[in-house]
């Protein structure tokens, strides 16, 4: 039979990526003791005031059809979220609600590039961004991001990247993996490339609330009202990653174009999640608050536990849920073994840095979103099996 060419070009996309995680899970199935530090996901249920929101909703009726771009009442809480955070007005034509990040992420990508274009994105990157930038037919371009400059994606790194074909600069601050704060000047200078060569910027900003260091978060949005497009959900900040409920932000005329291509995929969202979302935004966002206080006292215990035991070293976040781990000093072979040896030696199950990108062939990436008592036991194992003599371990193909 015939495919189309998408289906190429995302073949080797998916989830072969998360293979640790999934063997993990099987070893666990095995009745093996596994400590799960793969996945990105609070470690505290969504408000209850929330789910009652939503079961309101439901019971008022609120599940038939909505309206493509966003329900009413979300689009009004957006407009004032957005209006606050960036000092200027913002309407409800800036917006278009989406199922989540992921489907925001890949409608707009579809709405900037296509065959043909060039789009800047930095290594490491989270795991599903070379396929939303594949799906649309575009080529990703890897910048490098530099340890020794904080991961922080580089203006002359991105300058010397930009070719004719180049149509999308991609950010994401704060980042994932690598918990790295885009600075002021950095955002500008940014900008000014975009300006000159006549580029879009996206900026997925799904860790917005979860800076916990000292560097404050500036959104490109905020200071370019024309050419950049702001993707984020509830996902991460509310603990709401089932719920499938995001948006871009963007200039009205963007929104105008990409609205029939989000009706043609989704026509909307449920209207009782939109309801519940619009509650969340309006509201003072306890959630996350607590997670940062979390998320940064997790990060120092990892960092007394394992920064220069047995070779390893670990990075200093600033934001998001994970820490990074440089294995070089601790064993040869790389990220992946590392990982792959590690779940079968102690159980502990880690992100190989070669998932996000080929700079971080030698890191693994480890979540931050479980108990400090079982974080501390996991980081015991990982400082125990680093000093420990390699044994050799079955990478999978």
């Amino acid at each position: 039979m015939r495919y189309a060419p998408v289906t190429d070009r995302l073949a080797d996309l998916g989830s072969a990526k998360w293979a640790v995680h999934y063997r993990a899970r099987e070893l666990e199935r095995q009745g093996r003791e596994v400590i799960l530090l793969t996945i990105g996901e609070p470690d505290v249920n969504i408000p209850e005031t929330l789910i009652d929101v939503a079961a309101r909703a439901m019971h008022a009726g609120r599940t038939g059809y909505s309206d493509g771009r966003g329900e009413a009442e979300l689009l009004d809480a957006l407009s004032a979220r957005y209006t606050e955070r960036l000092g200027r007005p913002m309407e409800p034509q800036n917006f278009v609600a989406f199922p989540g990040t992921q489907t925001a992420l890949y409608a707009v990508l579809m709405a900037m590039a296509h065959d043909g274009c060039e789009v800047l994105v930095g290594d490491p990157m989270y795991a599903t961004y070379e396929g939303v930038i594949a799906a649309c037919g575009a080529t990703p371009v890897a910048v490098p991001l530099r340890p020794e400059q904080g991961f922080r994606i580089q203006p002359a790194d991105l300058e010397a990247a930009i070719t004719p074909a180049t149509r999308v600069i991609f950010l994401n601050t704060p980042h994932n993996p690598t918990g790295a704060v885009l600075r002021r000047a950095e955002v500008e200078a940014i900008l000014d490339l975009a300006r000159a060569h006549d580029l879009w910027v996206l900026s997925d900003e799904v860790y917005e609330d979860l800076v916990f260091g000292p560097e404050p978060f500036i959104s490109p949005f905020a200071l370019d009202a024309e050419r950049v497009v702001v993707t984020n959900s509830l996902s991460k900040s509310h603990a709401a990653a089932g719920f499938r409920t995001g948006w871009c932000a963007g200039p009205a005329e963007f929104c105008a174009r990409v609205l029939p291509l989000a009706e043609t995929m989704l026509f909307g969202n449920q209207p009782f999640i939109a309801d519940m979302t619009a509650a969340a935004l309006r509201e003072p966002d306890l959630v996350a608050a607590g997670l940062r206080q979390r998320l940064g006292r997790r990060l120092a215990l990892v960092q007394s536990r394992l920064d220069g035991v047995a070779g390893l070293r670990v990075h200093p976040a600033e934001a998001g849920m994970f820490a990074l781990i440089d294995t070089r000093g601790a064993r040869d072979g790389g990220a992946d073994a590392f990982a792959h040896a590690l779940v079968e030696a102690t159980g502990v199950a880690v992100m190989p840095g070669t998932s996000f990108g080929a700079v971080l062939d030698s890191w693994i990436r480890i979540s931050l979103t479980v108990d400090d008592a079982v974080l501390e036991r996991a980081c015991d194992l990982i400082a125990g099996f680093a000093g420990a003599t390699p044994a050799p371990v079955a990478v999978p193909g």
